[in-house]
């Protein structure tokens, strides 16, 4: 797809700048600021990264207001972010689309209902009593598991496994390799060996979820684990048995939440937090990289570091442990001077 800058503008509804009153450039990409050439729309999110456009070659900028001396056009919008979004959608391969029906080499059981519009790739296997909505995609090797309901509009990318009893909202998607309604890490130690607790609640996914590559969403062993509608999964997360979590989540990679805890609204887990069990998360928390909460934490906080802190506080414990070197050193030679003064008052006596 290639546009001139008035098409460009006129597609993601933006204020044109500056724009050349001769010949137009043509703009067949976006890219960031330096590594934008003269066919590409770049963009500035914030003002830190100004100074940079001077030198970019990027035939025009996306920006929320319009910024002096730029030798460049300028599109301005009322949110970068959303015009991003338009112009990578505007941009992005055009792959060729799933087709609609069942493929030859899937395996279809009895009682099977299939919306309108499904496509169902090779090798899926699909067992007794699933519902799958309007225009879903199941993509080659998937395995969906009995009674499982899966809504319209979904998609399911390669290898993915829904064990049965799940159940899927509408505008779900799952990337290639995760497995949702596993049994969860529940198990009692009797008479000398680790035995399992059945699990027989299941996974409720709600609209507009969205799971990354190679994440795990464990099954209850009451009720349902449940994933609130909106929330955004990175790879490589496990979500634990009875773990509830709120709408509009974002939940980074290699995170792990235990199970039974709770998140509210709009919770933010950075890479690599870890959530003990049977704990809460306030709405509207953000926890970052690393950080390992063991408690309760109210809503709307800022935690940081292992154990979790308050990231005041946690920037605070970080300059006094980079300090901890240096303090080392200086306690040698303080011990050191102490030695040779008593030394000295030995000799004395």
């Amino acid at each position: 797809m290639i546009f001139t800058i008035h098409e460009l503008a006129e597609q993601l509804g933006a204020a044109l700048v500056g724009a050349p009153a001769g010949r137009e450039s043509r703009i067949d990409g976006i890219m960031p600021i330096e590594a934008a050439g003269q066919s590409d729309v770049t963009f500035v999110t914030d003002a830190k990264h100004q100074a940079a456009l001077a030198k970019s070659r990027a035939a025009a900028v996306i920006v929320a207001k319009p910024i002096d001396g730029l030798p460049m056009p300028q599109l301005q919008v009322k949110d970068v972010n959303a015009a991003l979004i338009a112009t990578l959608t505007v941009f992005a391969p055009k792959l060729k689309p799933a087709s609609e029906g069942v493929d030859a080499s899937a395996r279809i059981g009895s009682g099977v209902q299939l919306g309108s519009g499904v496509s169902v790739g090779p090798f899926v296997v699909i067992d007794d009593g699933v519902q799958i909505g309007a225009n879903t995609t199941i993509a080659p090797g998937c395995q969906i598991g009995q009674n499982t309901r899966i809504g319209s509009d979904c998609r399911l990318d390669a290898n993915v496994v829904v064990y049965h009893s799940c159940v899927l909202g509408n505008h779900v998607i799952i990337q290639a390799n995760s497995t949702i309604g596993s049994v969860g890490f529940g198990y009692a130690f009797i008479d000398g060996a680790h035995r399992l607790i059945p699990h027989n609640g299941g996974v409720i996914l709600e609209d507009f979820v969205e799971i990354g590559a190679n994440s795990c969403v464990d099954r209850a062993k009451f009720g349902n684990t449940i994933v609130g509608a909106g929330t955004k999964i990175d790879n490589l997360v496990q979500v634990a048995h009875n773990v509830v979590i709120g709408k509009c989540c974002l939940i980074a990679a290699q995170a792990g939440v235990a199970g039974s805890s709770r998140l509210g609204d709009g919770v933010v887990l950075a890479g690599q937090v870890g959530l003990a069990d049977n704990i809460e998360i306030g709405a509207g928390t953000m926890i970052g990289a690393q950080a390992g909460v063991m408690s309760n934490v109210g809503p709307g906080e800022k935690l940081a570091w292992t154990p979790a802190l308050d990231v005041r506080e946690a920037v605070r414990v970080v300059a006094h442990v980079l300090r901890l070197p240096k303090l080392s050193q200086e306690l040698k030679r303080l011990t050191a001077k102490v030695d040779k003064l008593e030394a000295s008052e030995n000799d004395k006596g």
